[in-house]
This record gives C-alpha cells, structure tokens and sequence, in this order.
C-alpha cells in the first residue's frame, strides 16, 4: 500500500457526494465515497490537473464491494490501464476499497442511464 501523502487524484467535492449518497445509497456497511486515484506518486509530486467529471456507471460485486466509474476528461481509463472510479462501499470485514481495481477488470462495470456531472478537485491522500 502507497504511503500517506503517496497518491494523487481528485477528492468528491462534498455537496456532490451528497447528491450521490441520495442517488445511489450505499448496499454494504462502510462508505466509502471520498475520491478518484489518479496515481501513485512520488511525494512532492505536482497535483493533477483540474478536469472534467462524470459519473457514467457502477460495479457492485453482489456481496461486499460496489463502486462508481468516473469518467475524466471524457475517459474511464487511467494511464495504468485500470478504470477511474470511486470506491463506493464496502463491507471492510470482507473487502478493501483498493479491490474495486480487481472488481473492474475482472467482472466490467454496467453504464447508467445518463452520465452525471460532479465536481472533483485535485488532491493528494
């Protein structure tokens, strides 16, 4: 695991993640629903750019992992060649938020209805 401070991307802008929380309640005990990864990175490392964001679908393993794909600046694909999303919930007893890299390449991610903007900001955690 990247060290504190290690990783950047984009935090949900709070408002928004409320609206969300409202659109999309949470199926397992552990909300998650805090930011977008962009990279590990060394410390130091410049903050990504300011960029466009939608939510375009979701990916919920049907038993303890659920997440929403993002797509940045008109892409789901990050640079590594997973997808950007938001660890949405989870059950922490079975899972860890960084699984829903495995759950997207193993099993996709179903699109919803109409993409839905949301303001992220650019961040390091």
């Amino acid at each position: 695991m990247a060290s504190r401070g290690s990783v950047t991307g984009w935090k949900l802008d709070r408002d928004d993640r409320a609206k969300l929380l409202a659109l999309f309640p949470p199926q397992y005990a552990d909300t998650d629903a805090d930011h977008v990864t962009l990279a590990r990175q060394p410390r130091g490392a410049d903050l990504p750019p300011e960029v466009d964001a939608q939510v375009v679908g979701r990916a919920d393993d049907g038993d303890s992992l659920e997440c929403l794909v993002v797509s940045v600046d008109g892409t789901t694909d990050r640079p590594d060649g997973s997808t950007f999303h938001i660890t949405w919930s989870l059950d922490r007893s079975k899972r860890q938020a960084r699984e829903s890299n495995n759950l997207l390449k193993e099993n996709g991610w179903q699109p919803i209805d109409r993409p839905i903007p949301i303001r992220i900001e650019p961040a390091r955690f």
